[in-house]
């Protein structure tokens, strides 16, 4: 049982708060960089409540969230927030850590891995507005932290295919996959990064959703990026995916039907220290109708133009704030 009052789990937190503050100090990291673009007013208007007010916004570190941390940064600073940038933190572990240390004060995060990822449970939940409401109530009554605005963006993980391999090995859905596992191992070698290969609402916990032992799945374990282009090229028959991707279409990939439903919904939303969310409660009113905004589609076009085209994640954030009206420049 789980419990903020207990007296070692306060002293755990207060050493971790202490080494990520020491740590997040060596590596210059404490108050962060300044917003790497200038914005004005747009739709959101400057806000009394927010004037000056310092702000530091988190991000984790591919491409997706690094948008995404753009995106709540430029927004805030057209409010008139005096806003700091900490995007682009290694791994999830790491972004939740700063956020419970008070290194940064808001980013946008996913429902399902604070679920599974930061409250431990095992079971998503099928409909993605009782998960949001499970993980806002959770989180907040265990750790203090503050999950609103909801966005239809929902990037859960796939399995994906080139269609050399889709027409040569038949596997569309999973159940399918797992069989091919468990029966031709050889023919079913799976490129994961290392994050997928061992959280529970990865390949571990769909391995034991769909009935095959990861042990002997012929997993190689590559980064991010990499793997859309091994799948791609067939050094991989399969490759871990995130369902917004834009890399999925560039690259003509197929992405496995999920068949018995385990990935759980991971649609975004905003997260915020208690303390930041009680004292500024216009934050999440300026992010309300941006959050609403985005969805799965426009999320795979800017990591697209960010992974495919090459364009520099701010300036794929602050320009689909202005076309959206928004922000101006």
């Amino acid at each position: 049982m789980r419990t903020r009052s207990h007296p070692v789990r306060r002293i755990i937190v207060m050493i971790v708060v202490a080494v990520l503050a020491s740590t997040a100090a060596a590596c210059g990291l404490e108050s962060g960089g300044a917003v790497p673009l200038p914005v004005k007013p747009g739709s959101i208007k400057e806000n009394p409540d927010l004037a000056g007010v310092k702000l530091t916004v988190g991000s984790k570190d591919f491409t997706e969230q690094v948008i995404l941390g753009y995106i709540l940064e430029f927004s805030l600073a057209a409010a008139g927030a005096d806003v700091r940038d900490l995007t682009n933190i290694q791994g999830s572990n790491s972004s939740r850590d700063a956020m419970v240390a008070g290194q940064v004060d808001l980013n946008i995060e996913y429902t399902g891995t604070g679920w599974i990822n930061y409250l431990g449970n095992e079971k998503p939940i099928a409909d993605p507005t009782e998960q949001f409401e499970a993980v806002r109530d959770q989180d907040l009554k265990e750790n203090d932290v503050v999950w609103t605005d909801p966005s239809p963006l929902d990037n859960t993980y796939a399995l994906a295919v080139n269609q050399s391999n889709l027409a040569k090995l038949g596997v569309t859905t999973l159940s399918q996959y797992a069989e091919l596992v468990k029966t031709n191992p050889a023919a079913a070698t799976t490129c994961l990064e290392t994050e997928f290969r061992s959280r529970q609402d990865g390949f571990p916990g769909m391995a034991a959703a769909y009935g095959f032992d990861p042990g002997a799945a012929r997993t190689q374990i590559l980064q991010t990026g990499i793997i859309y282009q091994a799948t791609a090229n067939g050094n991989c028959a399969f490759g871990e995916v995130f369902t917004t991707d834009g890399r999925i279409k560039a690259l003509d990939l197929t992405v496995l039907e999920d068949d018995k439903s385990f990935f759980p919904h991971y649609n975004a939303a905003l997260t915020m220290r208690k303390e930041t969310a009680e004292a500024h409660p216009a934050i999440a009113e300026v992010m309300k109708p941006v959050m609403e905004t985005l969805n799965s589609d426009e999320i795979s076009e800017l990591n697209k133009q960010v992974d495919v085209d090459g364009r520099e994640p701010a300036d794929v954030a602050r320009d689909w704030l202005v076309q959206k009206g928004f922000v101006t420049v």
